[in-house]
């Protein structure tokens, strides 16, 4: 038996004989690509910024997931603030859906790590080292995977990769720890340096090999955009009712259309698509296909915009509606869900305060017959600054309470457990337990009480010494 004969290109990035077909673009200098070259680099420089910029004493950004601590621009979430990171996660996922909805894959396109750095960073290298496109193709055809020119640009690559892997981790264990890794010998903490060294390791796999397959088969976004978009929603588009048919320009007629067949659009594509095909999900709407399509529609003596920004209702005739259910709707959600992020955020106490039984025991008897109860006590400081918390028991004035942490200092941000010491007489109980309540304070900035109840015997035989009740 025979194989079938293979039925076309499944993939751009794939040959019809299953070996992979290295997508070499040609760069289209134009607005879209100059204007697109303004905003990467600034995201680049964001990106490596924003692990060094300080607000509140606090990295802008730092998520400690070990500590499960998540700081944003000098606020920090903890595990416990699930109604706000709920809110805000809602409020992301909105806002996604919004500007899909309006303009498409602008995401993919103009800010998206992947597409950044690939095509403003590493392409460009590549191009520089190897002669541009035609010189990449050569190599490709002739196998040279391991010419001297591609050995000099994974060196280079795998230099860029160590700066972004490095920068990627500072956003979760802080640019202060990378600094003190880097410092250190591999010997003397080798978890975190084959922590780095994986890293480094995916990012140049990822932009060396995967490339655009990473936007083609990993990445979900594009396969969303058949529920996120509408007929409506701005796509970079290819005017049918213009361009066809399409015919060269020595075999133009008066009923050729605008086309002239140079495939140009597919020549700068980063994923190798084919445009004039309609809306694809490959295509990350990079808009290198209008600067492509333009500089020819200039050289031939036509209007430019053949390719462009549009609907798929507005190259049919319809007309434009900036009114439609979804645009609508999305909107209100994101006002409803930031709008309820931004109250509780705003609501929200300067501590948090958690009161919780020894783990030992559930009281202990002392000679004297005097109950004993330890009460934990924790206390996160959500506030700018650090802070004294005093702590005082209602309801124990026939006893005593030794606090061997009161006032305790809790600095900005700080996490801290203390314990104290209920004692009782056993008279004080009632049906084995005691109702107090316990008074944390900072001052008069800070007063929270938080009622609690202790535990002791139910009988005279629980309070006997021996049988201590633990």
């Amino acid at each position: 038996m025979t194989a079938p004969a293979p039925g076309g290109r499944v993939l751009p990035t794939l040959n019809e004989d299953g070996t992979r077909n290295w997508i070499r673009p040609k760069p289209s200098s134009g607005p879209w690509w100059r204007r697109r070259r303004v905003v990467a680099y600034a995201l680049m420089a964001l990106f490596i910024a924003i692990p060094h910029i300080p607000i509140a004493g606090k990295p802008a950004v730092l998520l400690d997931i070990p500590r499960r601590e998540f700081t944003l621009f000098g606020t920090t979430f903890l595990p416990t603030d699930t109604l706000l990171l709920m809110l805000l996660l809602a409020s992301i996922v909105i806002a996604i859906f919004l500007f899909s909805a309006l303009f498409g894959r602008v995401w993919c396109g103009w800010a998206c790590p992947q597409t950044v750095y690939l095509e403003f960073l590493y392409r460009p290298i590549e191009r520089w080292l190897e002669g541009g496109r035609s010189g990449s193709l050569r190599l490709d055809k002739a196998n040279r995977h391991f010419a001297p020119r591609r050995l000099l640009k994974y060196a280079i690559y795998l230099g860029i990769s160590l700066v972004l892997a490095h920068t990627f981790l500072a956003y979760f264990v802080g640019a202060e720890a990378i600094a003190r890794w880097v410092r250190l010998s591999p010997r003397e903490h080798p978890v975190p340096f084959i922590v780095m060294a994986v890293t480094t390791l995916m990012v140049f796999t990822d932009f060396t090999w995967f490339r655009e397959q990473t936007c083609l088969i990993a990445c979900p976004y594009g396969r969303w955009q058949s529920v996120l978009l509408d007929r409506q929603s701005l796509v970079v588009s290819y005017d049918h009712r213009r361009g066809e048919p399409r015919a060269h320009v020595k075999d133009h007629t008066e009923q050729s259309g605008d086309c002239i067949d140079c495939k140009a659009c597919v020549t700068t594509c980063p994923t190798g698509i084919d445009i004039r095909n309609g809306l694809q999900m490959e295509c990350v709407h990079c808009t290198q296909c209008i600067d492509a399509c333009d500089t020819i529609m200039e050289q031939v003596g036509r209007p430019r915009g053949l390719i462009r920004y549009s609907s798929q209702a507005a190259l049919e005739g319809v007309a434009h509606r900036v009114l439609r259910p979804r645009v609508v709707i999305y909107p209100l959600a994101l006002i409803l869900f930031l709008g309820g992020f931004l109250v509780a955020l705003g609501t929200r106490p300067a501590a948090d305060i958690t009161v919780l039984r020894s783990q030992a025991e559930a009281f202990r008897v002392e000679p004297d017959g005097r109950i004993v109860n330890q009460v934990r006590i924790r206390i996160g400081n959500r506030s700018r600054a650090g802070h004294e918390y005093a702590i005082t028991v209602i309801g124990a004035e026939s006893g005593e309470v030794v606090a061997p942490e009161s006032p305790l200092q809790v600095e900005a941000g700080e996490l801290r457990t203390t314990s104290i010491f209920v004692v009782l007489p056993r008279e004080a109980f009632t049906a084995g337990s005691r109702a107090v309540t316990v008074r944390i304070e900072a001052g008069t900035s800070f007063v929270r009480d938080q009622p609690f109840t202790l535990i002791g015997p139910s009988d005279a035989k629980d309070a006997d010494p021996d049988e201590d009740g633990s």
